[in-house]
This record gives structure tokens, C-alpha cells and sequence, in this order.
């Protein structure tokens, strides 16, 4: 899934975690392939399923919306 890299910033920004945000400002690409892309998210302490149901707007929610 392709998520904005302007999200995972704020994602880890609202954890507290601004030093992974600066790391992730200069490593992430603007548009983050949580498969290809999983190592770097990783290194971050990021967790992708996590961090997809957190996302605002995000497959968290619509999943949720879904009942599932």
C-alpha cells in the first residue's frame, strides 16, 4: 500500500518520536510502498499494520466501517 510520506511523519510525531520523524524525513521517499519499503519502516520502529490503522482516513477506518 502507498502511503504519503507527509503521514508517517506526523504518525510518528504524535508518538513523541521526532528523531525517527527528522531520520524519516531524509530516508522515506515522498510515496512509501509499505512492502517495498518495509526494512526502512522497520529501522523507524514502525510496524506497518500499525500504522495503516492509525492513519486518519486511512484502511484502519475503512476497515473499521466495514465491520471487520
Amino acid at each position: 500500500m502507498q502511503i504519503d510520506k507527509n503521514q508517517i511523519l506526523e504518525f510518528l510525531r504524535s508518538r513523541g518520536d521526532n528523531d525517527k520523524a527528522a531520520q524519516a524525513e531524509t530516508e522515506l521517499p515522498d510515496q512509501v510502498d509499505t512492502d517495498q519499503h518495509a526494512g526502512l519502516l522497520s529501522n523507524l520502529g514502525i510496524n506497518p499494520a500499525d500504522l495503516l490503522g492509525k492513519l486518519p482516513g486511512g484502511l484502519g477506518d475503512k476497515l473499521g466501517g466495514l465491520g471487520l
